[in-house]
């Protein structure tokens, strides 16, 4: 039987806690969702000052990243590209940029979504709990 990794609530700790570091420095009013391979909800925070939307975004841009294997923009440029029979997929919702995959040994393991500035910030938000996270694996 195959066996993979999968993230444990200290990796989840880690993981927001970097995320919110970097969005504290940067003044970003951002929600931030971790989940696992599934798309599940496993850690989220919410920043003072984030619009209470951001919370549904974020953990969709999460999820859509997961289930897809890859950082959510890859979807946004997709249907911006001209495929926007893309926006009828059933499960994902959060085709937008701000959500990146997690990759350890070769397999996505989870995803960070962050939803709450500027697409592209919110990336870098979620990119930079990643790298934290892999500067300890």
């Amino acid at each position: 039987m195959k066996q993979k990794p999968y993230l444990t609530k200290a990796d989840v700790d880690v993981l927001l806690q970097a995320a919110n570091d970097f969005a504290e420095k940067n003044q970003f009013a951002v929600s931030i969702a971790v989940v696992d391979d599934g798309g599940h909800l496993l850690g989220f925070t919410r920043r003072d000052d984030c619009p209470a939307v951001s919370a549904s975004i974020a953990q969709e841009k999460a999820r859509s990243s997961a289930l897809g294997r890859k950082e959510s923009k890859a979807y946004e440029d997709m249907i911006n590209g001209g495929r926007i029979a893309y926006l009828s997929v059933p499960v994902l919702q959060g085709m937008l940029e701000g959500g990146v995959n997690i990759v350890h040994e070769g397999q996505t393991i989870g995803a960070i979504g962050v939803s709450g500035v500027k697409s592209s910030q919110d990336a870098e938000v979620a990119k930079a709990g990643i790298a934290a996270w892999q500067a300890q694996h």
